[in-house]
Parts: structure tokens; C-alpha cells; sequence
């Protein structure tokens, strides 16, 4: 009785570590249905972690603070060593933040002049206000990024490989960062980008509606990183 009762809880032990790990790469697997044309040679973890792809659903589903604190992943192009894409990837925190709002804020402009009566896509003055976001603003906005903080780092070398659609054969490394921000900070710093696009406009009434058409911008970005709107 006693033999029969270990031999059917190791079963049971077995099932659930089994169960385990097929739900954990469930979780977070490499999309085999994808056609790539390099092969993972080796990595940080066995599994891609899941907030490469969208860290704020990510941060949510792991039960982080999504009230306080606002998510974002970066990903490097390949590289010749790991050591300098993960450092550029560090070192690029403030750039793709300010990078990611600015993009916000065009759209946002684009909207507006698209759907909206408040700010007139014929005004000679919108075009240059527009081009004003996409060159400088990105570039404005990483002074005003404070606060972001890397919370995990995931790191591939990867074989790419004529034959499976690469140019050449090389080998290169890649490297992801999660990074943390405060909410209040991220929103501060939005709404200072809005306000530095506003006081570009040319005159009284383009910078009237163009205020109106960025109202509410740090509440609007936040709701897009949650994919809210």
C-alpha cells in the first residue's frame, strides 16, 4: 500500500512539473511560425521574456504598479559584441522615451487636422509645426525625461545566415531593457512636450487650437500605453 501510494504521488509530482513548464513556454516562446533568417546561438534566459513585445500588458498580467509607473522596452539592432548593444541599449533609454512621445504627439497633430476642425491642415503654419515634431522634439523631450529606470535586460547572440534570407553570414547580439518610469514624471514631461509644440506656432490662433488639439495629452498617452485608445 505504501509503494503503491509513492509510485502514484511521483506520477502526480511528474504531471504538475510537466504541466509547469508547458504553461511557462506557452507564456513566453519563440514564435516558431516565423520565417527568420538567423538562429538564437545563445541567450540571457531559455525563454524570450513577454515584455519585449508589449511591456505595459506585460507589467499588468505580472501584477506590477501600472498606476504609479508607465512600461517601455527597447530593442537594439544586431551588434558585433554584447557588450555594445546592451550598452546602447542602456545608454538609448532617454532617446527612445522621448522618441515614443514625440511620435505620440504628431499623431495626435495628425488627428486633429485629419478629424477635427481646431487646427486647419491648410494653415501654411501647421506643415513647419509638424516637421518641428518629427526632427527636434524627439530630441528636446530627453531633457525632460527624469526618473526611467532599467529594470531587466535580455540579451541574444544570433547566427544569421544566407540560407535562411540574411545578406551574409555574420554573427551579431542583440539586446532588450524594461524600463520603469513614474507616471507623474512621464506625464510632466508630456505635457512640456505639448507645450513646446504649441509656442512653436506662428501666431495667437494657430497656438490656440493647436493647444486645444493636445489638451489632455499626458492623460491621452498614458490611455495609448495602455492601450486604451
Amino acid at each position: 500500500m505504501k509503494r503503491s501510494f509513492l509510485f502514484i504521488f511521483s506520477l502526480l509530482l511528474l504531471a504538475s512539473c510537466g504541466s509547469s513548464d508547458k504553461e511557462r513556454e506557452v507564456e513566453e516562446r519563440e514564435n516558431t511560425e516565423i520565417q527568420r533568417d538567423y538562429v538564437v546561438k545563445d541567450a540571457s534566459s531559455n525563454y524570450k521574456p513577454g515584455w519585449i513585445e508589449d511591456p505595459e500588458i506585460w507589467a499588468r498580467d505580472k501584477g506590477k504598479d501600472t498606476a504609479k509607473y508607465r512600461y517601455f522596452s527597447f530593442e537594439t539592432e544586431p551588434k558585433v559584441s554584447r557588450r555594445i548593444a546592451c550598452d546602447i541599449a542602456k545608454a538609448n533609454v532617454k532617446a527612445d522615451i522621448g522618441g515614443e512621445i514625440a511620435t505620440f504627439i504628431d499623431k495626435q497633430l495628425a488627428t486633429s487636422t485629419e478629424g477635427n476642425a481646431s487646427v486647419d491642415e491648410n494653415n501654411p503654419n501647421i506643415q513647419p509645426l509638424r516637421q518641428y515634431v518629427e526632427s527636434t522634439l524627439a530630441q528636446k523631450v530627453q531633457a525632460l525625461i527624469h526618473g526611467a529606470a532599467i529594470v531587466k535586460t535580455y540579451w541574444e547572440k544570433r547566427s544569421y545566415q544566407v540560407e535562411l534570407g540574411a545578406k551574409k553570414d555574420f554573427n551579431a547580439f542583440t539586446c532588450a531593457v524594461f524600463v520603469r518610469m513614474d507616471s507623474k514624471k512621464l506625464a510632466d514631461a508630456v505635457d512640456q512636450a505639448a507645450n513646446f509644440v504649441a509656442n512653436q506656432s506662428g501666431d495667437e490662433a494657430t497656438k490656440s487650437n493647436v493647444k486645444k488639439a493636445l489638451d489632455n495629452a499626458a492623460e491621452n498617452f498614458n490611455k495609448a500605453k495602455r492601450g486604451e485608445i
